[in-house]
C-alpha cells in the first residue's frame, strides 16, 4: 500500500509578478505561502498551471521551487510542477526539483505531441525510473488534448513512485472506474474546485485547488469535513461557494484568480502573455461574487 503525499486541500499557488517586465516577486511569494500555511492549507503546489509554469524559464522555475521549499521549511509538503511534453526535459526538471528539496512532483501529461495511451505509460515509466520523489500525475484534457484512461491509470499505479493523480477531466464516471481499478495503489485528487465533495465521496484524498489562493481555510474545510466522513457538511460548503468556484474560471485560469487577489489587496500582477486581462463585464461579475462572500 502506498502513502498519499497529502490529504486535504493543496493550493496551486499563483506566481506573483512585479514591474513592467513581470519578474517574479519572490518576497510576495513568500508572504502568500505563509498566508496559506497559517490558514490550514495542507500542501503547496508550486509552478503548476496556476503558477504559470509554461511561461517561466528554467532558472525561474527552479528558483521558485527553492523559494517555496525554504519558506515552507517542512511544515507541509511542497509539490513541484515538473511536467513537460519532452520526456527528457521532464526528468531534468524533476531531478533539479528533487535537489531543491521538493517533497513530491506534479507531472502533467505531455501536451501538443498527442501521444497514445501506450506512449503515456512509456513517458511516465521513463520518468519514474529516473527520480526518487513521489510523483502525482496530472490529467487536464482541456489544456493538453490528452485524457488518461482508467486502464492506463491501472498500469501507472504499478510503478512504485507514482502515488497519486490530479484528475481534471471532469468525468465522475471515469474517476469511479479509476478508483475501483487502482485501489490504494493510486490516490486521486480533484483538479476542479467545483467537484471536491463529489470526488471525495468516491474516495479521493483531496483537491489541488485554485480556490485556495483566495479562500484557503474554506477549501481546507470542504476537504477536511469530507475526509472526516461528514459528506453532508462538505456538500453544504461546496454548494454555498459554487458560484465563487465557477467565477474563478470565468476567463482562462489563472487570469480570474489573479484579478481576484488584486481586488483583495495582493499585488500579484497580471499574467504573462499570451494570457490577457479580463473584460470589464467579467471583472464586475467576479467582484460582485467576492463581495457577496465578504472577501473584499
Amino acid at each position: 500500500m502506498k502513502k498519499p503525499v497529502f490529504t486535504g486541500a493543496g493550493v496551486a499557488i499563483v506566481t506573483p509578478f512585479i514591474g513592467e517586465d513581470l519578474k517574479i516577486n519572490y518576497p510576495l511569494l513568500e508572504q502568500l505561502i505563509e498566508k496559506q500555511i497559517n490558514n490550514k492549507t495542507d500542501a503547496i503546489i508550486i509552478c503548476g498551471t496556476t503558477g504559470e509554469s509554461s511561461t517561466l524559464d528554467h532558472e525561474e522555475h527552479v528558483k521558485a521551487i527553492r523559494c517555496a521549499v525554504k519558506t515552507v521549511s517542512k511544515r507541509v509538503p511542497v509539490i513541484a510542477g515538473t511536467g513537460s511534453n519532452d520526456t527528457e526535459y521532464a526528468v531534468k526538471l524533476s531531478n533539479e526539483a528533487e535537489e531543491a528539496g521538493a517533497d513530491a512532483l506534479l507531472s502533467v501529461t505531455p501536451y501538443y505531441n498527442k501521444t497514445s495511451q501506450t506512449g503515456l505509460i512509456e513517458h511516465y515509466t521513463y520518468i519514474s525510473q529516473r527520480v526518487s520523489a513521489p510523483i502525482i500525475t496530472y490529467n487536464v484534457p482541456s489544456r493538453t488534448g490528452l485524457d488518461i484512461k482508467p486502464e492506463t491509470y491501472l498500469e501507472l499505479s504499478k510503478l512504485k513512485n507514482i502515488v497519486g493523480a490530479k484528475e481534471a477531466n471532469g468525468s465522475i464516471s471515469a474517476l469511479a472506474q479509476s478508483i475501483r481499478l487502482c485501489g490504494d495503489d493510486l490516490y486521486f485528487y480533484s483538479g476542479n474546485d467545483d467537484q471536491i465533495t463529489a470526488f471525495m465521496s468516491l474516495g479521493a484524498k483531496g483537491v489541488i485547488s485554485v480556490l485556495s489562493n483566495i479562500a484557503p481555510e474554506l477549501t481546507h474545510n470542504i476537504a477536511a469535513t469530507a475526509l472526516m466522513g461528514d459528506i453532508r457538511k462538505s456538500c453544504s460548503l461546496q454548494l454555498q461557494y459554487l458560484d465563487l468556484c465557477n467565477d474563478l474560471f470565468i476567463d482562462v485560469n489563472p487570469v480570474p484568480v489573479k484579478a481576484a487577489m488584486e481586488l483583495m489587496g495582493y499585488n500579484v500582477g497580471r499574467c504573462r502573455r499570451p494570457l490577457g486581462t479580463m473584460s470589464e463585464i467579467a471583472l464586475a461579475k467576479l467582484k460582485k461574487t467576492l463581495e457577496k462572500h465578504e472577501l473584499i
